[in-house]
């Protein structure tokens, strides 16, 4: 059985403010008191692993430990299917130092000349460690395509290229309620929520 979360404050192991904002608007509901890494000051560690999980697990763990407080990271990217899974767990250092996404946007379509297949999905994993090392960690994933030229400016990362399966919208131009009805970070949360929240 998932260990459930008890205590009031929550460290959100990103430095990411849009993620950090979308983890806040999902917690909502749950009686936690989050706050950054980037907040505490937080040092990144480096992103070693190969998998979404691992990703996140360290990421959590370094600043459960840290912190000395529970904490929850997140590990999300796209991943294209012409491009053989890229830039998957390398989706943010596609970005580069300055984290700029319009270069990895023009980046991830300069790649997709002369192929047909447009087929992406994002993937994120959660989770949610303690100082002691415990972790519970869940993904989720979201199918669409990539299209061109980027979209929308509601989003962050690569969501102006995305658009889900069954809309004509990319998640940049979706209001945000509706993206986290829907996204991949809102599966892999409902399974988090599931296992180890409790509304107050």
């Amino acid at each position: 059985m998932a260990r459930a979360f008890t205590g009031e404050r929550l460290v959100v192991a990103s430095h990411n403010p849009g993620k950090v904002r979308e983890i806040r608007e999902l917690l909502a509901p749950f009686n936690a008191d989050v706050i950054s890494a980037g907040q505490l000051n937080l040092p990144e560690p480096d992103e070693t692993e190969d998998t979404f999980i691992g990703n996140a697990k360290l990421k959590a763990l370094a600043a459960a430990i840290a912190s000395g407080l529970p904490a929850m990271s997140d590990d999300s990217g796209l991943a294209v299917s012409a491009l053989d899974g890229a830039p998957g767990i390398y989706s943010a250092r596609w970005a580069g130092p300055s984290k700029d996404f319009n270069l990895a946007m023009a980046r991830i379509e300069k790649e997709m000349l002369g192929k047909s297949d447009r087929a992406a999905k994002f993937v994120c994993a959660l989770a949610l460690c303690w100082p002691d090392g415990h972790c519970e960690a869940f993904e989720g994933e979201v199918h669409g395509a990539v299209s061109f030229p980027p979209r929308g400016i509601k989003g962050f990362g690569y969501d102006p290229i995305f658009v889900p399966d069954g809309f004509n919208i990319t998640f940049a131009e979706m209001e945000p309620a509706a993206k986290h009805a829907m996204s991949h970070r809102a599966n892999a949360f409902a399974q988090l929520v599931a296992a180890c929240f409790k509304k107050t």
